[in-house]
């Protein structure tokens, strides 16, 4: 009897990963290439994808909306269509209300939303008229519940909004949209906060259920399930890898149900 072909193997395909040199955006290309895929990275600064085995770079910023989007037209007539985009790329300064003026707020959709969409807008086209594609959005825990950073978790929403609508309108096109939605997620910048600040860690980590931040790894292999074969009949899910941030609130079973102070 022949072995069924493993729905998590990517040998063949190519990938296009955002934010490829970031903490997250490493564990994505170092999960993809496992998996057997061509992995092609784009992120703002060609320095920070330097220690990364690519098949291709993309140097774009995507606060610059036109330059993105022809960048993304570029790449597709250069390296072709690629089968799976993971949207990775993404910024916020950790701001309130109080710190917030348009500047910011236009700064942050830009490159939290506003970038994304123009990167794929070309590759979308390609992959409904090659008739398949799979596309990943990594969006954030704010953008289901507000954690602060306002500006931030409006992009982070509409990120969820565009992939649902890729998922209802492309689907007949054969492309597939999710979202993952991470929490806190242990990378390099967390190194620089617990140096500023040693004991944010004690007060953070009992928000989750788990006890525990999630690695790059964690959101790796959420993403690498949604992209891949495995997922064939998914679209336009959020899967949450949050160390059941959003579950809910085990501080209000404490100090409401429980009487603890």
């Amino acid at each position: 009897m022949a072995t069924a072909p493993d729905p998590f193997r990517l040998d063949g395909r190519s990938v296009l990963i955002t934010g490829a040199g970031g903490g997250i955006g490493s564990a994505l290309v170092e999960r993809f290439m496992a998996a057997g895929a061509r992995v092609f990275g784009a992120d703002r600064d060609a320095a920070g994808m330097a220690h990364l085995a690519l098949a291709g770079q993309l140097t774009v910023d995507l606060a610059d909306l036109p330059a993105t989007e022809a960048a993304s037209a570029r790449f597709v007539a250069a390296s072709g269509c690629p089968d799976i985009v993971v949207s990775n790329a993404g910024f916020t300064r950790g701001e309130s209300f109080e710190s917030l003026d348009v500047g910011v707020w236009r700064s942050e959709v830009d490159i939290n939303l506003n970038g994304a969409y123009a990167l794929l807008r070309p590759i979308v086209d390609a992959m409904a008229a090659r008739r398949a594609g799979s596309i990943v959005f990594v969006s954030s825990v704010n953008g289901l519940a507000h954690f602060g950073n306002p500006a931030y978790s409006a992009a982070k929403a509409g990120l969820i909004a565009y992939a649902r609508a890729l998922a209802v309108e492309r689907g007949r096109d054969g492309i597939r949209a999710n979202v993952v939605a991470p929490g806190s997620v242990r990378t390099p910048a967390w190194d620089h906060r617990l140096a500023a600040d040693p004991a944010l860690l004690e007060r953070v980590l009992p928000h989750y259920p788990l006890g525990h931040l999630v690695s790059p790894a964690d959101v790796a292999n959420a993403v690498l399930f949604l992209a891949s074969p495995a997922a064939a009949g998914i679209t336009g899910a959020v899967l949450p890898v949050d160390a059941g941030l959003t579950a809910g609130n085990m501080r209000f079973v404490d100090d409401v149900l429980r009487g603890k102070a």
